[in-house]
């Protein structure tokens, strides 16, 4: 155990955030994404949330400042979006990146296309429907590593 690293954290999670460089992007899947089918990496976080995997991710993971850093997956015709999703996601993110805009939303396909390159994918215990959240990584500032 390590201290300051947040126990939702796994030693698996940790290396591959350590891995990751400038512009590699990450997936935190809810428990319904097809992570398996469109990642060759995928991480196992079962019975964690995404919110609580954010909050422990982002003291360690700098977000892109140059790109869109967060992504999420649009509603497709005729469902609807739980608002206290993405609500929840960016109270956590927040409170780590004050500044941090709404997730880009892009349609169901687009997003599997992103998570079949993204560095890795985590699936997670999450329930929610449309809660999954790419982030890309940025560069860490100089003094801070």
């Amino acid at each position: 155990m390590l201290k300051g690293i947040a126990p939702c954290i796994s030693p698996e999670l940790l290396k591959v955030l350590a891995e990751m460089g400038h512009g590699d992007e990450i997936v935190l899947a809810d428990a319904h994404f097809p992570g398996h089918s469109v990642n060759g990496r995928v991480l196992r976080a079962d019975g964690v949330r995404i919110a609580e995997l954010l909050d422990g991710i982002l003291p360690l993971f700098e977000l892109d400042s140059y790109d869109t850093p967060l992504v999420m997956m649009a509603p497709v015709e005729g469902d609807q979006l739980d608002p206290a999703v993405e609500a929840s996601y960016l109270t956590t993110i927040r409170r780590h990146v004050p500044r941090t805009e709404a997730p880009e939303r892009i349609d169901r396909f687009g997003f599997y296309n992103r998570a079949r390159a993204a560095f890795v994918v985590v699936m997670t215990g999450e329930t929610a429907k449309y809660a999954n959240i790419l982030l890309k990584k940025g560069v860490t500032p100089v003094g801070n590593a």
